[in-house]
């Protein structure tokens, strides 16, 4: 009698090839997009929080609403973008490991900077008349205030993570499910269900599962250092 979770079991253990490659693949472009999105969605975030400009309102709530992308439209603009009949098409990105770290990028940025801001905001209206005693300008709290939140803002960013990981249609549509190329394992997981091959999918879905775990355990972790650490 078949045993998918021994089988499955035997593809975690056996070193396939296919398997190790689309886990690794999937945590390249996953990474990749995170980094790119900590780069820019923690000094933006925090920028947005602190500064106060004509229009602040309306960029909060646009901030606010891509959280809630759909990931199929996310995955559709930059397909767009990336074809041979759009602005970034003579490039050859789509269909390309790269093509889904920007997708993936475009789902994380949003969350990273608007949790980014609102935890540097709350900061800022505790701390501001102090930062101002010591002379720091909006600008130049940035860092300091950055740095305070660290433990809510890594929480941010496994959050972004975890958002990325799980992704399936968005990178379809860019990446193609291109066997050896551009298979991650959401992707895999349903072309391999398809087709039968439980065994592949259900040791691809463990793993998928063990990363929820463990990102999840950090979160819970950090925030509860983070308790210790405030009082």
């Amino acid at each position: 009698m078949f045993d998918p979770f021994a089988a499955a079991l035997h593809v975690m253990t056996s070193g396939d090839p296919e398997f190790i490659r689309i886990v690794l693949l999937s945590l390249q472009v996953t990474l990749s997009a995170l980094l790119i999105a900590a780069v820019i969605g923690l000094p933006l975030g925090a920028l947005i929080g602190i500064a106060r400009f004509p229009g602040r309102s309306a960029v909060i709530i646009v901030l606010n609403t891509f959280m809630g992308l759909p990931p199929v439209v996310a995955g559709l603009l930059i397909y767009l973008m990336l074809s041979r009949s759009g602005p970034l098409g003579p490039l050859g990105l789509l269909f390309t490991p790269t093509a889904m770290i920007i997708v993936q990028t475009l789902l994380i940025l949003p969350i990273v900077a608007s949790l980014t801001r609102q935890v540097v905001e709350d900061l800022w209206a505790d701390y501001e008349e102090q930062l101002r005693s010591l002379g720091s300008s909006r600008l130049r709290a940035v860092p300091t205030l950055l740095w305070d939140g660290r433990y809510s803002l890594v929480t941010a960013l496994l959050a972004g993570f975890g958002r990325a990981s799980a992704e399936v249609g968005a990178v379809m549509i860019v990446g193609g499910n291109i066997a050896g190329y551009t298979r991650v394992m959401t992707t895999a997981i349903a072309l391999e269900t398809g087709k039968g091959d439980l065994a592949l999918a259900l040791a691809l879905g463990i793993i998928l599962m063990g990363m929820t775990l463990m990102l999840n355990a950090g979160a819970f972790g950090i925030a509860r250092l983070a308790q210790r650490v405030g009082g």
